[in-house]
């Protein structure tokens, strides 16, 4: 059984920063592009950042770049986004997905996605 559990979310400050974890089990992870996707109250589920399998590439949305890290370790099954700067607008819940070689721009893309971890930005 595939799992992929996020972790690492909480309140922060204005301009403080996270970061999180997502622990993947069951699945050939150096295999996988991972990604990180958001989705704000009311709002649509939002590219955040993927890297490839290999971890030689990384793509960020327009909103984050410069401010979030994408990384991996495929020894480990591991991802993590680094989160700083960070602002009210960040406030939503952080989703990080799977998709077997390569990555995808959309959320269904992937073909395994964690549950989620909530991250609350305050002014």
């Amino acid at each position: 059984q595939v799992r992929l559990v996020e972790s690492g979310g909480g309140l922060v400050q204005a301009g403080g920063s996270l970061r999180l974890s997502c622990a993947a089990s069951g699945l050939a992870f150096s295999a996988y592009a991972m990604a990180w996707f958001r989705q704000a109250p009311g709002g649509e589920r939002e590219f955040v950042a993927a890297i490839t399998a290999s971890g030689d590439k990384t793509y960020y949305g327009d909103s984050v770049k410069g401010r979030f890290t994408i990384s991996r370790d495929n020894a480990k099954n591991m991802a993590w986004l680094q989160m700083n700067s960070l602002q009210p607008e960040d406030t939503a819940v952080y989703y990080c997905a799977a998709r077997y070689y390569g990555i995808g721009p959309q959320f269904d893309d992937y073909n395994y996605r964690g549950q989620g971890t909530q991250v609350t930005v305050s002014s």
